[in-house]
């Protein structure tokens, strides 16, 4: 196999495809990068079984051939070459690859790509186009409130809900929920799968671009694929059942606060500095009068207490929350206002945009003595 190409294409499928690399393979050849070269394409796989990246680049062939690499040392040694262009040649007879650029020159090890699994495109019962950008905005605005918990998978993906003209996606980790939905042009039917949020999170950031493009998203009952560019994703779905997530979202609320974003998130930040020292991570918001009041304390650290105008309508309320959860969703909201929702002390309140109906945050509150 011999070809060249330019380093900086080389260096990001790497980058792109390494994301599915296997950190503590079962199998050896799972830590490394599968390259076929062929057709003036470079096409290069990685897979962990669970997940699989497919990322194809320009590239003069002048020996077709594929092999496996290193996933760890072939990103490092592209990314240190110091040319413009990679000339890259493997020895069939000695298994060894020799990378060129400039006066550098490098040998890795190849693995056999016989022994790779490699990645076929998923035999889809329905599919869907979405652009970058609204899907960017549906996994941003839901990851975040996903559980870390293993043991309980379901809670560590997020719903994806399609009903005909509408895409909703959907995550909890019990104590939080997010919902952001959007308008959906292209997909007859009602469908509902659970992502994990490991496969969305890489998707967002590989969607970071300032131009707008389409994204085909195709599915079956146990796999998702998303494929976009040059690039090709596919993860499995995780089995299992998602709570029915309407009946958590009240219907109605007593008091509702509108109140300025920065602001607040200013106060909650410098707020945690004391509430993430307690065993709840408590911060305590007190609406009345105009005002809202945040404290948190530690007996053994300090306290902090601060207000902020509040636009309130509705009962007075003394309410606490875990101050993290707070800060979280106040990161995602990009409109100046918002409104907090409330009913008492102890139910869930929602936290929506200001003329952006499409996202609502539920979190649960903290019971703390005396309530």
């Amino acid at each position: 196999m011999k070809f060249i190409c330019q380093k900086n294409d080389l260096l990001q499928a790497i980058q792109t495809v390494s994301k599915a690399v296997s950190s503590k393979p079962q199998n050896p050849i799972l830590s490394g990068i599968y390259i076929k070269a062929e057709n003036n394409t470079l096409e290069l796989q990685a897979t962990d079984y669970e997940i699989g990246i497919i990322s194809k680049i320009e590239a003069e062939v002048s020996e077709p051939g594929n092999i496996v690499l290193s996933g760890r040392y072939i990103q490092e040694v592209i990314r240190k070459l110091p040319g413009v262009t990679v000339e890259f040649e493997y020895d069939r007879q000695e298994k060894i690859s020799h990378i060129r650029s400039n006066r550098s020159h490098f040998t890795l090890l190849s693995m056999s790509a016989d022994d790779f699994p490699i990645i076929k495109k998923l035999e889809a019962n329905k599919s869907f186009t979405i652009m970058d950008n609204v899907l960017q905005e549906l996994i941003g605005r839901t990851t975040f409130a996903c559980s870390n918990e293993e043991a309980r998978p379901v809670f560590t993906g997020c719903l994806l809900e399609l009903n005909y003209a509408s895409v909703v996606m959907v995550s909890t980790d019990t104590k939080r929920l997010a919902i952001q939905s959007k308008v959906l042009e292209d997909f007859e039917g009602q469908s509902k799968m659970i992502i994990p949020s490991k496969i969305l999170n890489e998707i967002h950031k590989l969607l970071s671009s300032d131009m707008p493009r389409p994204v085909n998203i195709s599915f079956n009952s146990n796999q998702i694929s998303f494929e976009f560019d040059n690039t090709y994703i596919s993860s499995r779905l995780i089995d299992g059942q998602f709570p029915d997530y309407h009946r958590v979202v009240p219907n109605d609320f007593g008091t509702r606060i509108k109140l300025n974003t920065e602001e607040f998130r200013s106060v909650v930040d410098r707020t945690a500095l004391i509430s993430r020292t307690n065993d709840y991570n408590v911060a305590t918001m007190e609406f009345a009068n105009g005002m809202v009041r945040i404290t948190s304390d530690n007996p053994e650290i300090g306290n902090s207490d601060e207000s902020i105008a509040a636009e309130i309508d509705g009962d007075d309320i003394v309410i606490s929350f875990n101050a993290d959860f707070v800060s979280d969703v106040l990161k995602i909201i990009n409109t100046k206002e918002f409104y907090m929702s409330l009913n008492n002390s102890l139910s869930p309140a929602a936290i929506r945009m200001l003329d952006d109906e499409s996202f609502t945050y539920i979190i649960t509150p903290v019971r703390t003595p005396g309530q």
